[in-house]
């Protein structure tokens, strides 16, 4: 099937012409985050038998695949066309092109949601405490909780000290577990800003009567301010009892009937799950924990902070339909409440939660017909641990690399394997790995094709090595490729505090541009009638 290119002009006007579209592009995170456009969503080589079935569920729908000339658009293209998706395009000029017609790139990941966070302050006013301010409000003992907005894994790596973990979604469902007090200040941090002003708010519109206030740059922010973060804090926010479950749902249903969020009987969505011409995501925004003990099959985890945070990593296709999914409608009725603020039209709750419908257990795996395509050799990690003339090959992401992996393994990425390996490609036995065996696996299918055949997986990748005993060790040495497969924070492998200041100034200045951009706007809907901002504001 001959692939369609399109022109910068043309592309911007289908972004904004509120028809579905996909703007996929497939380069490394880093790669992506040095300069892409706008609305794309980064789908990187190394992993895109993973994500495309569930990133770009409807096959007839509009794609268009864009690089910066790099040659890596061609080989995704034949892959889609190959595996029945039927509307592929190829943006001319990539990146390159875009820019050179006169729209802007733009550095970073989740931008959108990033740009939403800064616009929702500035629009709603929300509140906000300096880290100074708060570490005297602790030290003088003030009535307070520190709600720390992130996931768990994020929370447990850095946090304030004595934060309590209710990532997103979670703040209105279980605020009055943790603040039954309305006197008690609550604050409200992150890794930066995003989900500190955003979890605040949320709490402010569902009309909780404590005052609420937002830590001015999170945990990046306090360290700025040569203050210490916690590590391994475990303290999580308690379920809700009844009383307080009963408050969140209906404050819940307030805030979602002010920004036109449906709910809809399940006949109703269902119906919509087979229609052809459209795309409905179904997304469960309850904790993994809850997923897991029970969801409607069909439907993907996308705890509800996160979805704000990071929305194109769980949807792929703009101007889809999005049907949220939880228990109480509490979590569900404020993540689609946000939802239509940034701008997605079609976002409708379950009606009465999912009720019975959980009958999948356990974690979702997609199916990757990719794996089944070529044989691979496998090898054990016992076996493995007696060869001696061979090289192993860590495909795992840098920063897992970093955290650890087998002993003497070297990283490379996936996607440029070809020309990283050159040098080992002929002359030694060459062992895959990776935390994620299926990438591995699919790196030796790569290698197959073009000729290479010294190649073993190791069964069960990483992990099933470390369940051997097998020697490991952290760091980077000698790696075959380039660490721009990550796009790093500024904590990721180092406390950076100057990278952590650029962080911030890039995070606050993004509203203008986005603005410039033109294929995004957020609806101008009214602040909520009621709704507190009283709090202490930054001096």
């Amino acid at each position: 099937m001959p692939v369609k290119t399109i022109d910068a002009h043309s592309l911007h006007a289908a972004l904004c012409s509120g028809q579905e579209i996909a703007l996929i592009d497939p380069r490394e995170q880093g790669s992506f985050g040095a300069r892409h456009i706008l609305r794309a969503v980064n789908m990187p080589r190394s992993r895109f038998e993973l994500l495309y079935r569930r990133m770009i569920p409807r096959q007839s729908v509009p794609i268009v695949l864009c690089d910066a000339g790099d040659g890596l658009v061609a080989g995704i293209a034949d892959m889609l066309a190959f595996a029945g998706w039927t509307d592929i395009t190829i943006l001319d000029g990539g990146v390159d092109a875009w820019e050179a017609a006169g729209f802007p790139l733009f550095s970073g990941v989740n931008v959108p949601s990033k740009g939403f966070g800064e616009y929702i302050e500035a629009k709603f006013g929300t509140p906000h405490i300096s880290a100074e301010t708060l570490n005297q409000m602790q030290h003088s003992g003030e009535d307070l909780v520190i709600l720390d907005s992130r996931p768990f894994t994020e929370f447990n790596s850095l946090s304030i000290p004595g934060g309590i973990d209710a990532p997103g979604a979670e703040l209105v469902h279980r605020v009055k577990a943790v603040a039954p007090n309305p006197k008690t200040t609550i604050v409200v941090n992150c890794a930066g800003r995003t989900r500190s002003i955003i979890g605040a708010q949320s709490l402010i519109n569902a009309g909780v009567p404590n005052p609420v206030v937002a830590l001015e740059n999170g945990t990046m922010g306090w360290m700025l301010a040569g203050l210490d973060c916690a590590r391994g804090n475990t303290n999580l926010a308690p379920e809700p009892n009844q009383a307080a479950n009963d408050w969140a749902r209906s404050a819940a249903h307030k805030v979602a009937a002010h920004f036109g969020v449906e709910q809809l009987d399940w006949d109703t969505i269902n119906a919509w799950r087979t229609e052809t011409n459209r795309t409905t995501y179904l997304l469960d925004v309850r904790t993994i924990e809850e997923f897991q003990a029970g969801h409607i099959p069909g439907s993907h985890h996308a705890p509800g902070g996160q979805l704000v945070q990071a929305t194109d990593e769980y949807v792929g296709i703009l101007n889809s339909r999005l049907v949220l999914i939880d228990d109480t409608e509490t979590r569900a009725l404020m993540t689609a409440a946000w939802l239509r603020q940034m701008g997605w039209r079609d976002v409708a709750v379950l009606k009465d939660g999912i009720g019975s419908r959980g009958t999948q257990t356990g974690p979702v795996e997609e199916p990757v017909f990719e794996l089944c395509l070529m044989p691979v050799s496998q090898i054990s990690a016992p076996d493995a641990m007696k060869l001696t003339d061979v090289v192993m090959i860590d495909f795992s992401s840098s920063l897992s690399h970093r955290k650890g992996h087998p002993q003497g393994a070297r990283f490379a990425i996936r996607a440029r394997a070809m020309a990283d390996l050159k040098s080992v490609l002929c002359s030694r036995l060459l062992v895959f790995t990776a935390r994620d065996p299926r990438i591995a696996t699919l790196a030796a299918q790569d290698m197959m094709r073009a000729g290479v055949h010294r190649v073993r997986v190791l069964t069960g990748g990483t992990i099933a090595w470390e369940q051997a005993d097998g020697p490991m060790e952290s760091g980077i040495k000698d790696a075959f490729s380039a660490e721009d497969d990550v796009f790093h924070k500024p904590y990721d492998i180092t406390l950076d505090k100057a990278a952590m200041q650029r962080y911030i100034d890039w995070e606050v200045a993004l509203v203008p541009q986005i603005q410039r951009e033109g294929t995004l706007t957020f609806p101008d809907y009214p602040v909520l009638s009621g709704a507190k901002t009283t709090g202490h504001d930054a001096p």
